[in-house]
């Protein structure tokens, strides 16, 4: 093999000198003889007529360069084969997210479009029953083909209202509606200015017991004066909050409890309230010859109780389960008036609309359904667009009727405008912060939200953050009192109340 006399290495196009007899490339011997006119090596006078061209076989490989005969570039060239492997594996898979992503979608409009089709069915079906009403109170036999029509109507009348509640139902309708649209908060009641100087005023430890221990609702009476909780400990307690003192400690529970609640109405005793994981809700009232609270009405799901409201009739008990429906039942028998059919999820948490003619649920699949409680209809259905599954474990109706504030991620809350219906406004409140309650106040000017970070409150339409309360850590309910003027919450076994500052 020949090497080049000037670089050593072997020459790709060899010539030799005739006076020398030294090898070189060619292009470098012939740039030194144009520049110097010697040999490189002797010093001898050298022209480009004295180099003689080295012709090697044109079968013999020429030799490889030195970049890839030493361990250093051979590693070098294999790192870079992996790297072009690893950009091409990344393409493929951003590939293939963007169709799963596509196909996400596709689904979830076929799922949309099988809700919308399921809907229009159910009214179709109502526009039946009411046609058939009219033929029948205008004395038109129907017709031949629609006798199949008729035993559906009949199954239909037969698990829905009594005409009794029903003219409850619209008659409180008409009275909320109208005074609904014309009122204001009353004289006296807070403003947003002294929301944010609230400060806290009185902290009522040690309720409950110790073992298993944790309040998990709480409710408190019209007048601020009495309260009451459940809790982990299968107790439901009323408490005097003017005597600092225990009023009644209520067993009838297996498991913990999940919601209180009382009745008040004018004229009628008091009822205390109360739904737990045990699938039961008792009502209970003061009786006055012995003194105590004795239970007056018990009611059973199939499923954990996950939700209880007064409906605005007063003369109604709402519930919703973990067995897939909700009921209502009358609070003078304590029988059951209605039961929805089975839902394609569990419900996990419970809203009565201000007038009383609708009612809300949540689902562990982040959807909110909005009922029609006259005809048990799907009046809408609310998704938020987050696509991180969670469970909707709280709702509020605002007392205008217009709104419904509740979780539309795992650390926000939405407010959803319900005469478009779609999402008005969302609230970040931070990656940790786990939403338990939510709340609007008598005004429909402020909504509370309590979790694991406190309490927070903010002021509706400009979403302005009124005040935080962190020192009560992990909040799982929350409640305004009179006027506004305080706020509740419930935090381990203590119930904390904040307010104006004296």
């Amino acid at each position: 093999m020949f090497f080049c006399s000037i670089s050593g290495e072997p020459p790709q196009d060899p010539v030799v000198s005739s006076k020398s007899g030294h090898v070189y490339e060619r292009r470098l011997i012939v740039k030194y003889i144009t520049e110097n006119g010697t040999d490189p090596i002797t010093g001898e006078k050298l022209e480009e007529s004295d180099l003689i061209a080295v012709k090697a076989s044109p079968k013999t490989a020429a030799p490889r360069p030195t970049n890839a005969t030493s361990i250093p570039a051979l590693l070098q060239t294999l790192q870079n084969e992996w790297d072009a492997a690893m950009l091409e594996t990344f393409s493929l898979k951003q590939q293939n997210n963007s169709l799963r992503q596509e196909l996400s979608v596709s689904l979830y409009m076929q799922d949309a479009a099988t809700r919308v089709v399921a809907r229009l069915i159910r009214e179709r079906d109502a526009a039946r029953e009411a046609l058939a009403s009219v033929s029948a109170t205008m004395g038109v036999a129907p017709s031949a083909n629609g006798a199949a029509d008729v035993e559906m109507v009949e199954a239909a009348d037969a698990g829905g209202l009594p005409e009794g509640v029903l003219a409850q139902l619209d008659a409180t309708h008409k009275r909320l509606s109208a005074a609904r649209k014309k009122r204001k908060a009353p004289e006296g009641y807070v403003t947003q200015d002294e929301v944010k100087t609230f400060t806290a005023k009185h902290t009522i430890p040690s309720l409950h017991s110790s073992s298993p221990a944790g309040i998990t609702s709480l409710a408190i009476s019209k007048n601020s004066s009495h309260f009451l909780t459940g809790g982990n400990d299968k107790v439901v307690q009323l408490y005097d909050r003017e005597s600092d003192k225990v009023l009644a400690s209520l067993k009838a529970h297996q498991k913990k409890i999940n919601h209180v609640a009382f009745r008040e109405v004018d004229g009628e005793p008091t009822l205390l309230l109360s739904g737990g994981a045990d699938k039961i809700a008792k009502a209970w009232s003061h009786d006055e010859a012995s003194g105590e609270y004795k239970v007056k009405g018990t009611i059973r799901h199939k499923g954990e109780i996950t939700g209880l409201v007064v409906h605005p009739t007063s003369t109604l008990l709402a519930l919703s389960s973990a067995d897939r429906t909700y009921s209502l039942h009358d609070l003078n028998t304590f029988q059951q008036v209605y039961q929805s059919a089975d839902y394609d999820e569990p419900l996990t948490s419970l809203a009565v609309h201000p007038d009383g003619q609708l009612l809300a649920v949540g689902t562990p699949a982040s959807t909110i359904q909005v009922f029609d409680i006259r005809s048990g209809a799907i009046a809408a259905t609310l998704t938020p667009p987050e696509s991180v599954p969670f469970t909707v474990n709280t709702l509020s109706f605002s007392e205008n009727g217009y709104h419904l504030l509740a979780p539309d991620s795992l650390s926000s809350v939405a407010i959803w405008d319900l005469r478009k219906p779609k999402l008005a406004h969302s609230i970040q409140l931070g990656e940790n912060f786990k939403t338990h309650k939510v709340v609007y106040d008598y005004s429909a000017q402020l909504l509370g939200v309590g979790g694991s970070e406190g309490v927070r409150v903010f002021a509706h339409k400009t979403w302005e953050e009124l005040a935080r309360f962190e020192e009560a850590g992990d909040v799982v309910d929350l409640a305004y009192a009179a006027n506004g003027k305080e706020i509740w919450g419930v935090s381990g076994r203590d119930v904390r109340i904040w307010g104006l500052p004296a």
